[in-house]
């Protein structure tokens, strides 16, 4: 526990001094008792049982004014708590080597199971937004309410070439602030809005913008540089990326992932797969994919996230399901100045309670 005004307990040396005074205050009525023979009569008609009693009340006022001491230096802890979490951001791997069966029935539908069952576990005041990414990026769902639109962007992915898992995260990280300048030139954002100005048709785009559509969001204007916040500082928002490869195109996502630490924003990343890799055939080619874990660790490790593992569809699913947890219940220091108060008043209340029950007066 620490406390926002240290300072202030230094008042916790008048203490002593009022234990000090309340032994003077009994040694006085002591004398008076020896001086006076009939209140030495009364004294001694008293048994063991009422001459501790008669010292409760001063000690829980005693403990009441200790503890408010401590309040008035804004005690704080961290306790756990339920997040504030406004918007969740599913950044999903579609590309070809999600087809793989070493994850059963298939990465891809694996990832889609637990997708799924995440959505529906979320608290009803969290937007939960889709994006999907191959050799391009793109908002299959923008972040929202209703779970059955995110469900249905979920039930419509399809696989295509390429791993851009630093356009995944850029992406991600703008529905987040639709109005940051972030830096998607290689990622296929501003070629749909070239094809959009000049009226050219969807043939023009590639397979995976033409299936999943476009990225959703205003146009982007020249912004002065932010000052960067603290890494997973940002309560409002967090990125989960789930991918099952090395990235093969688009920004490097290490660079991306900083982007994301110097706005505070958390990535939990989930590697699906086998780090040996496996071989993978595709229209009469054979390629070998392999899980680069020590580019998801260090995303994780640099947005304050945390990595995980899924070897399998029930590594998964447990995966999603502890994210789950963890994003609604998270710890942090929290000022707990209201509970000390409260206890303090309690204590107070009971002592002069009990004096008044025990002996007709307050203390």
């Amino acid at each position: 526990m620490t406390f926002l005004w240290p300072n202030l307990l230094w008042l916790l040396v008048t203490v002593p001094l009022l234990i000090a005074a309340y032994f003077l205050l009994l040694r006085r009525k002591k004398l008076a008792a020896v001086r006076y023979a009939s209140l030495s009569m009364v004294k001694d008609a008293m048994g063991t049982g009422q001459k501790f009693r008669r010292h409760i009340p001063p000690l829980l006022f005693l403990l009441a004014l200790i503890i408010m001491i401590a309040a008035i230096a804004r005690p704080a802890a961290v306790i756990t708590l339920p997040s504030q979490r406004d918007t969740v951001i599913l950044a999903m791997d579609v590309s070809g080597s999600m087809r793989a069966d070493d994850v059963e029935p298939s990465r891809l539908a694996a990832a889609q199971d637990a997708a799924r069952t995440f959505v529906s576990e979320q608290p009803s005041t969290t937007r939960v937004g889709v994006v999907a990414f191959a050799g391009t990026a793109l908002t299959v769902q923008p972040p929202t309410f209703v779970r059955e639109d995110v469900l249905g962007a979920i039930d419509r992915f399809t696989t295509h070439r390429g791993t851009a898992i630093g356009s995944g995260l850029l992406v991600a990280l703008q529905e987040v602030f639709p109005n940051a300048n972030f830096d998607l030139g290689s990622m296929g954002r501003d070629r749909w809005r070239d094809h959009r100005r000049r009226g050219m048709p969807l043939g023009g785009l590639s397979s995976m913008e033409r299936s999943l559509g476009p990225i959703m969001g205003g146009e982007n204007e020249p912004q002065k540089e932010e000052e960067p916040v603290e890494p997973g500082s940002y309560q409002s928002a967090v990125i989960i990326l789930l991918t099952d490869g090395q990235a093969t195109t688009g920004p490097d996502p290490v660079e991306a992932a900083r982007l994301a630490a110097k706005k505070g924003i958390r990535v939990y990343t989930v590697g699906v797969g086998t780090p040996a890799g496996t071989s993978l055939g595709f229209e009469g080619w054979s390629m070998r994919v392999r899980l680069d874990e020590e580019t998801l660790k260090s995303i994780a490790e640099i947005t304050r996230g945390e990595y995980f593992y899924a070897g399998t569809a029930v590594d998964l699913k447990e995966i999603y399901q502890g994210l789950n947890t963890q994003l609604v219940l998270e710890k942090k220091e929290t000022e707990i100045t209201a509970l000390f108060s409260a206890l303090a008043v309690a204590l107070a209340v009971m002592s002069a309670l009990l004096s008044m029950m025990w002996f007709n007066r307050i203390v």
